[in-house]
């Protein structure tokens, strides 16, 4: 969730490295198991791209293969520096 690389997440608990390494894969190794992943991911159903996206050709490149919205996430981007502005402020 922080973005924090395992040497600060293995300070700020007081961990060898290799100890937050080893519980970040079984956690992540849990969550895209069959039980887990199948009672808590679910896709959306049918063609989920509005018209007003699929009938301009500006945007329909990029959403053409879309499979759903993820509204109130925050993905961490670390773009170029030559593009950095461009991401300032966006969600």
């Amino acid at each position: 969730v922080t973005g924090l690389p395992f040497r600060h997440v293995g300070e700020c608990f007081q961990q060898l490295n290799d100890m937050i390494s080893c519980y970040f894969h079984m956690i992540l190794t849990t969550l895209a198991t069959q039980p887990f992943y199948m009672d808590y991911v679910r896709f959306p159903a049918g063609n989920t791209v509005p018209l007003k996206i699929q009938n301009n050709p500006k945007f329909w490149p990029y959403f053409h293969n879309a499979i759903g919205t993820i509204d109130g996430s925050h993905i961490h981007a670390s773009p170029p520096a030559y593009v950095h502005l461009n991401y300032w402020n966006h969600k």
